[in-house]
């Protein structure tokens, strides 16, 4: 009998629960989800959404999830502790708060329900960004190693990023604000709603575009999610409008294989740092 073998992202956020104590998780935040010096935020917040998405079995899916960060976490265990504030019909809210060696690295705020109940009906403006085919963009295999050296995650990631907003890369920055791609986990997961909180926070900082290189860690990432994804590719666009007082904006869009604006985000991230 073969024992199938879980992506490394479901290892990434998997959770042990402590004995006797409800809502209470351990956890092990894995060295391979590293960028800068410290975890991903996006993989933190898949971290403590999957621990919420156990407090309400009928309500299994974030619909709007926001997550501050306290301070940089890093591999290692650590105890994710959620609250379920409220349980209605259709929507649950609760907390999560996650901790590692003695401090508090995130505390999330967030609504569940259920993305397969919510239906189909779409009424939207918003268009898929226009990009060649994966096959005609950029892969991580591309990116310049000092990058990949700097961010673990990378490797576990099939990014391949649209020709026109990679000139960063060149030393020749479009300063539009920013960088889109097509997204896929290296091993083949397909998405789901949890995952899409690990994309929101994928790809490189759209600083990058402006001329910035460095990483800038993420004060604050809220995440709508408003479908469960299709398999297959990812589109993903990140951009932003304004930077001022050492931080700026970053708003996301991901589409499915379908076309479908599955999830959009925005965070409050501090610039990178002169070099």
């Amino acid at each position: 009998m073969t024992t199938a073998v879980r992506s490394e992202f479901d290892r990434g956020i998997a959770l042990t629960p402590h004995p006797g104590e409800p809502g209470r998780h351990g956890a092990e935040l894995g060295a391979g989800w590293q960028i800068g010096g410290g975890v991903n935020g996006g993989l933190l917040l898949a971290v403590a959404g999957h621990a919420l998405s156990l407090r309400s079995p009928a309500h299994p899916d974030p619909v709007s999830i926001s997550g501050y960060y306290l301070s940089a976490a890093r591999p290692g265990p650590a105890t994710v502790s959620t609250e379920l504030i409220r349980e209605g019909r259709s929507l649950s809210t609760g907390t999560a708060s996650l901790v590692q060696d003695g401090e508090e690295r995130l505390r999330v705020l967030a609504t569940y329900g259920d993305l397969a109940a919510f239906g189909d009906e779409v009424h939207t403006s918003a268009q898929p960004p226009v990009m060649p085919s994966p096959e005609q963009c950029i892969g991580v295999e591309h990116a310049p190693p000092s990058l990949v050296e700097q961010a673990a995650l990378l490797e576990r990631f099939d990014l391949r990023l649209d020709p026109a907003t990679i000139g960063w890369a060149l030393g020749e920055p479009s300063k539009q604000g920013r960088i889109q791609g097509w997204f896929k986990l290296a091993d083949g997961r397909e998405p789901d709603p949890l995952l899409l909180l690990l994309v929101a926070d994928a790809l490189p900082p759209v600083t990058f575009d402006l001329g910035l290189p460095g990483w800038a860690p993420t004060v604050e990432l809220t995440v709508h999610l408003r479908a469960k994804p299709a398999p297959g590719w990812l589109r993903v666009s990140h951009a932003t409008r304004n930077l001022a007082g050492g931080h700026f904006e970053e708003d996301a869009e991901i589409w499915d294989s379908t076309g479908r604006l599955v999830a959009q985000s925005r965070q409050l991230a501090r610039a990178p740092r002169p070099q």
